[in-house]
């Protein structure tokens, strides 16, 4: 399928992105991937917070490529579009979607899941898709590439 294919499905809508509205994702995710680092957070925040950096610079590249997703299943369909937005890895897609649902468990229905190799496996990936980000907008939507970051 391809993300246009999406689209006729209904997963996604189509988008009109703005540098402010790329930028803006960028900078949350580089907030939780400080966040993340905090002393004293359990490995459960630890890893919520840099899951949250990885979905939003997944959406930052969803965004540039011209879609939103809908409402329903947001989160898969923004992890799953990485594929077609800046043709990340199955195997990195894979993982991550396995930590949505290590987030999803310890977020809202139990506590204390995650352990800390698992927290900093998530932050690790969080970071790598920042930076794989990063490089596909520089090659791709130069115009939506932060200053700072050009």
């Amino acid at each position: 399928m391809s993300l246009s294919e999406w689209r006729e499905q209904g997963w996604l809508r189509e988008h009109k992105p703005s540098r402010q509205e790329i930028a803006a994702l960028l900078v949350v995710a580089e907030r939780d991937l400080r966040d993340a680092c905090t002393p004293g957070l359990s490995a459960d925040a630890r890893l919520t917070i840099a899951y949250n950096a990885a979905l939003q610079c997944a959406t930052a590249a969803l965004a540039a490529s011209g879609y939103r997703p809908v409402r329903e299943a947001h989160h898969v369909r923004v992890i799953e579009s990485l594929e077609f937005t800046i043709g990340w890895e199955a195997e990195d897609i894979r993982t991550l979607e396995r930590f949505r649902r290590q987030r999803h468990r310890a977020w809202y229905e139990r506590a204390y899941t995650t352990s800390e190799a698992e927290a900093n496996e998530m932050l690790a990936l969080a970071e790598k898709l920042r930076d794989d980000v990063l490089a596909w907008l520089r090659a791709h939507h130069p115009s939506f590439v932060p200053e700072e970051r050009r």
